[in-house]
């Protein structure tokens, strides 16, 4: 497993959030690798490994003209690559993503999503769906969940305007001064029911990945996330360790 850590992953890591932020469109071509070193202020040789990272992940690509970002890359940004980048950026969406809401609610929640936020009998939530796309392409399902009382400091919680939608962490972190302090994905795959099958124009049955998150603080849980992608997209995450106590 690469360590995220070492100089040629900390450039990918760089260059990855470039390309996801949109300052490296799909099919930009990148500056030669003697001057992209530079820029990256590492050698050739270190920014060569940080580029075979990126192809392997899919974000670029080879040819005898150089190296591009990949058209289409067939990756999607994790929970973690979208809270980081709304905390960062103030918006959820990856470059030439669009997002549409098709609901924002109160309602009595299911009993494990009343657990996971800690709620009495009869306490309401938020729920939120909303989907993602590229051009006519469908990229994601997500529904979100947010204590009740946050709609009260945030109201665009209960709005279907995908203007605000994109933002929706950061003004509720600015609304209640809770800040997500840590979070926690799963991650599986099975078949797509109805309902996901519709919004991610596939057909009943076809294999998807799925997943839920939660971002929490010291007070409780901020948000309660489930999301679908079609099987054709990829997911990513790095990893660092701390070095074990010698004995």
């Amino acid at each position: 497993m690469p360590d995220a850590e070492h100089p040629y992953m900390k450039v990918a890591e760089r260059i990855r959030r470039r390309i996801l932020d949109g300052d490296l469109a799909e099919g930009a071509k990148l500056p030669n690798q003697r001057e992209l070193a530079q820029q990256e202020g590492v050698a050739i040789a270190t920014l060569g490994r940080a580029l075979d990272q990126l192809q392997v992940e899919g974000y670029i690509a080879t040819s005898r003209r150089g190296t591009f970002v990949a058209n289409a890359p067939e990756v999607a940004p994790s929970s973690y690559d979208r809270i980081t980048r709304v905390l960062r950026t103030g918006s959820v969406l990856a470059e030439g993503e669009t997002l549409i809401v098709t609901a924002a609610e109160l309602i009595k929640p299911p009993l494990y999503v009343a657990e996971l936020l800690g709620l009495d009998e009869g306490d309401q939530v938020v729920r939120r769906q909303w989907h993602t796309g590229k051009g006519q392409v469908r990229t994601g399902l997500f529904v979100t969940w947010y204590p009740a009382h946050f709609a009260a400091a945030v109201p665009e919680l209960l709005s279907t305007s995908g203007k605000t939608s994109a933002s929706l962490l950061v003004k509720i972190e600015q609304a209640t001064g809770r800040r997500v302090t840590h979070g926690r994905d799963d991650i599986h795959g099975r078949d797509a029911d109805a309902r996901e099958a519709g919004f991610l124009a596939l057909k009943i049955g076809s294999p998807i990945l799925a997943g839920v998150h939660r971002l929490w603080d010291d007070q409780g849980v901020i948000e309660y996330g489930e999301w679908c992608l079609p099987s054709r997209l990829a997911v990513g995450y790095e990893y660092s360790f701390e070095a074990a106590p010698a004995s």
